[in-house]
């Protein structure tokens, strides 16, 4: 098995802080989702997140006007700027403080960021695409000048349409004008007169006015005009009192609230107002005329932004983990997204592969298409925290279980519940198992010492397991059936019979309280994870220990900001929570309380691979030493309560009464590095983790070009290619293709082979490389369009090696699931195309065989040519003429022809 996994994608985390951002086609959404940087097709309905990672959180985002560059800074100042068509970090540089805001020019020269109360303007680095030779500057990142003034942090940066002028909106209840570079008869001014610190300025699409949002809800509009005169005031013609004033002032008028965020459209001339009741209004301006307001969220709304066009506004609610694509013209949603609020508990893959499912805290159920990365439903019955999620092995019905007391079947159809199972007495289950045939569903509970077995038909409890002496932790069937496992806290795993009359228990005895357990996809092993961090395997038929793996030290790493000493000494996160054996059995993967997932090998025992889930240094448990700088007089610096406080929003405590866990929407400010669940996908091509930073999709790189196998001097390209062309040996020349493993050769050869050929070709082939062609025609199955040639390989591999494939399907269980997948969705796409095409082919069917009563049954059809032409019998009557479509007139004697030219 294949071990190169990469990260691929991020999701269950659409929107954390900071700014959003639309590309100048207005087609991509970029938003910050904790130290990474997420894109959003909003036109193909996909989202992909880029490859590099910060160490902090991020804290703000600029994309210059061409859409190639993106610059994104985290909290502590450290910038990284990206080519996003290809994908790669360019630089790094440190503008050494927190940066508060970023702007680039519209012209894409320069680009200004706000450090706190002073601002640099920086010229843009140029590019291999735009430099003449194609390198890289030697010193990307040059800072043009700096302008101070301002007495507080500067909240928004606004550029003039010309890129000579900009903006700065500050803390300090000021707006500023400056220049880039120095202009004639121009000095930086200040536009003063709100009373709260000022969220926003912008400039009118003419640059006449200039518009200015303030905390309390007032908005200002400013124009350079003279000062105002009484009607008798003489005018000094040599007086020059020119100067930017306030023309107009107006206000939201929103009821206890406070303006939190604001956009303005110059083309348009909308002004667009997200306030901290959730409640966003939408208005044009000069005339502040109210199009409409929408509440579309519960908290306060961050951040909104406009795209190009004025068609789509973007809003981002960081407590709730909200991201909204909104369609003010159609009052539509182009987007809707939302992560769990609360920690995920645990996940797995759908039978297909193309859908995860994870549960969380929060009551929630959200499942994830992993081919766009987005949410396409949410289950929100169960009412309190759900702690597992499985499937049962054929169809789609997935078994969740709650701390609510009861277990819920899902149709994944229908979207709906449709069985809930619930205990005499009132438990909070915590783990599930489903029997493979679907018929029986089994949960384990901390509060109670028994296992609870239902009847998924009926809905009735069946039976009560009693035997273990401590709660039950973890529950699993094997896949042929006919037992099921249970881990308990009392040091036992419980191997139970449970189809059996007797009914038989056969306890296996550990040394630490058990966390999980897992099967082997044969049903012929047993994998145990324990508190004190070993993990043991155990013959399921024999119930003897066959080997053991000592993994405290694989998976400790990590100082918690607490801690009053380093990693190694820490005990809280030496053992792994969640196991999870590969798809062929080969492997197992591993992850507890810390920043490691680990993959073993099952035959060598030998640590494989170890992923680092996260390198944010904003969660607790990533850094590996002492950092003295963090610890303060006060104790560790995370355990000083720091947030701002100079507001009166800051200093509301909006706690329940008597509640110790406080609001559940609200984030701890660094919540620990961990991972709740993993799972492989059935293909066994990626994994899953469920982490504090999200839901991760770790995948194997399909595009690697050369990964040879069994190969010797003689085989090149070009040979094979010879052999194909000119000897016309398909057989040889598809070998030698899989062994150099080339994807391009391998496809040419195997669309070059004559269809009449194809079962010669398989009965000769070589078995040691039948698992690889499998994989190949099942890709090719997907990808291309000659269905039918694909269809015969798939046909003739089954037939000509189909014993071998029976012996070793262990070996290529993996294989055959793809072909399976692949089939089953070439069969879903015709079924849907053959159901969307019915009513139209009727159509076409009734009007090319209509009869033509006049000419005695004779049916007129279309020809080749786009001829009319007479055809059957005409009963005496002569072979009409044939009439051009278009270029002659039919005679009067004769009905119109009425068809589809």
């Amino acid at each position: 098995m294949k071990t190169d996994f990469k990260f691929s994608n991020l999701l269950g985390t659409v929107y954390c802080q900071g700014n959003l951002l639309f590309s100048p086609d207005g087609t991509h959404l970029y938003s910050p989702v904790g130290n990474r940087v997420t894109v959003f097709n909003l036109v193909d309905n996909k989202s992909y997140t880029l490859p590099f990672a910060h160490r902090k959180n991020i804290a703000r985002i600029g994309l210059t006007p061409k859409g190639n560059l993106l610059l994104s800074v985290d909290e502590d100042g450290q910038a990284i700027l990206t080519n996003v068509p290809r994908r790669i970090a360019l630089y790094r540089i440190s503008f050494k403080s927190p940066v508060t805001a970023l702007s680039f020019s519209p012209s894409g020269r320069h680009f200004v960021v706000a450090l706190g109360r002073k601002l640099e303007v920086w010229h843009v680095p140029s590019t291999p695409d735009s430099n003449a030779e194609g390198e890289l500057d030697f010193a990307p990142f040059v800072r043009h000048h700096t302008h101070t003034g301002h007495f507080d942090d500067v909240q928004h940066i606004e550029w003039s349409s010309d890129s000579r002028f900009f903006l700065s909106a500050s803390k300090d209840l000021t707006t500023r004008v400056w220049s880039v570079d120095p202009e004639e008869g121009f000095e930086p001014t200040v536009l003063s007169g709100h009373r709260q610190a000022v969220v926003g300025a912008w400039f009118s699409k003419d640059q006449e006015t200039i518009y200015t949002v303030s905390k309390d809800g007032a908005v200002f509009d400013w124009q350079y005009v003279g000062r105002p005169r009484a009607e008798d005031e003489m005018v000094d013609e040599d007086e020059d009192d020119m100067r930017w004033r306030i023309v107009n002032r107006h206000y939201f008028m929103q009821n206890n609230t406070s303006l939190r965020c604001a956009a303005y459209h110059p083309d348009s001339n909308l002004l667009v107002a997200g306030f901290s009741n959730g409640i966003f209004g939408l208005y044009e301006m000069p005339e502040f005329n109210m199009i409409h307001t929408l509440s579309i969220s519960q908290n306060d709304i961050d951040f909104v932004t406009i795209n190009k066009s004025g068609e789509w506004l973007a809003f981002g609610a960081s407590k709730l983990g909200q991201l909204l694509v909104w369609e003010w013209q159609s009052e539509s949603y182009i987007l809707k997204q939302q992560g769990h609020f609360d920690s995920m508990n645990s996940l797995v893959y759908s039978p297909d592969g193309q859908r995860i499912i994870t549960t969380a805290d929060d009551g929630k159920i959200k499942v994830w298409d992993i081919e766009s990365g987005f949410c396409i439903v949410t289950f929100t019955e169960h009412t309190s925290g759900v702690t597992a999620c499985e499937f049962a092995k054929k169809g789609n019905v997935l078994f969740t279980a709650s701390l609510d007391g009861s277990i819920r079947a899902w149709d994944l159809i229908r979207y709906r519940n449709f069985r809930t199972f619930t205990a005499p007495t009132r438990l909070s289950f915590t783990c599930m198992a489903v029997d493979p045939s679907g018929e029986v569903v089994a949960a384990g509970s901390l509060d109670s010492f028994d296992v609870h077995i239902w009847s998924v038909q009926t809905g009735q409890l069946l039976d009560r397991l009693a035997g273990h002496e401590g709660p039950v932790s973890a529950l699993a069937f094997a896949p042929s059936g006919d037992v099921l496992i249970s881990g308990s806290w009392d040091r036992t795993a419980r191997l139970w019979s449970i189809f059996n009359r007797t009914q038989t228990s056969e306890p296996l005895q550990l040394q630490a309280d058990v966390l999980d357990v897992a099967i082997r996809p044969d049903s012929q092993q047993l994998a145990v994870s324990t508190l004190d961090g070993q993990l043991t395997f155990w013959s399921v038929s024999e119930a003897e220990q066959v080997s053991g793996v000592d993994g405290r030290r694989d998976v400790s790493g990590g100082r918690k900001v607490t801690d009053r000493r380093t990693a190694a000494n820490v005990s809280g996160n030496k053992s792994f929570g969640t196991i999870r054996y590969s798809a062929d059995g080969s492997c197992l993967i591993a992850a507890g309380n810390s920043k490691y997932i680990c993959l073993y090998s099952v035959t060598t025992m030998v640590l494989l691979k170890k992923f680092t889930v996260s390198v944010n240094l904003s969660l607790s448990g990533t850094q590996e030493f002492l950092n003295s700088k963090l610890l303060t007089e006060a104790g560790p610096e995370a355990d000083i309560d720091d947030q701002d406080a100079s507001d009166r929003e800051g200093r509301m405590d909006k706690l329940l009464p008597g509640s110790k866990r406080g609001d559940p929407s609200a984030r701890r400010q660094m919540p620990e590095v961990r991972v709740t669940g993993v799972d492989f996908s059935p293909a066994g091509t990626a994994f899953c983790a469920a982490s504090t930073e999200g839901l991760l999709i770790y995948s194997l790189d399909t595009t690697l070009q050369f990964d040879p196998f069994d190969l010797n001097m003689e085989i090149t390209p070009a040979s094979t290619l010879a052999v194909l062309e000119n000897e016309k040996d398909y057989l040889k020349a598809l070998v030698m293709a899989f062994r150099l493993n080339e994807a391009g050769l391998i496809k040419r050869v195997f669309q070059a082979v004559p269809y009449t050929d194809i079962p010669l070709v398989v009965e000769q082939f070589p078995t040691v490389y039948v698992p690889r062609l499998l994989r190949f025609v099942a890709a090719q199955t997907e990808e291309s369009p000659h269905i039918e040639f694909c269809l015969l390989w798939i046909k003739a591999l089954v037939d000509k090696h189909g014993a071998w494939l029976t012996a070793n399907r262990g070996k290529v269980d993996v294989e055959l699931r793809i072909v399976a997948r692949a089939i089953g969705r070439m069969r879903d796409e015709i079924r849907r195309l053959a159901d969307e095409n019915v009513y139209m082919v009727d159509y076409l069917v009734g009007q090319s065989a209509s009869v033509d009563e006049e000419d005695g049954g004779a049916v007129k059809m279309l020809d080749g040519t786009g001829e009319v032409k007479l055809l059957g019998n005409g009963q005496g009557k002569k072979p009409a003429l044939a009439t051009v479509l278009g270029d002659e007139q039919v005679s009067e004697d004769e009905e119109e022809w009425v068809g589809l030219d």
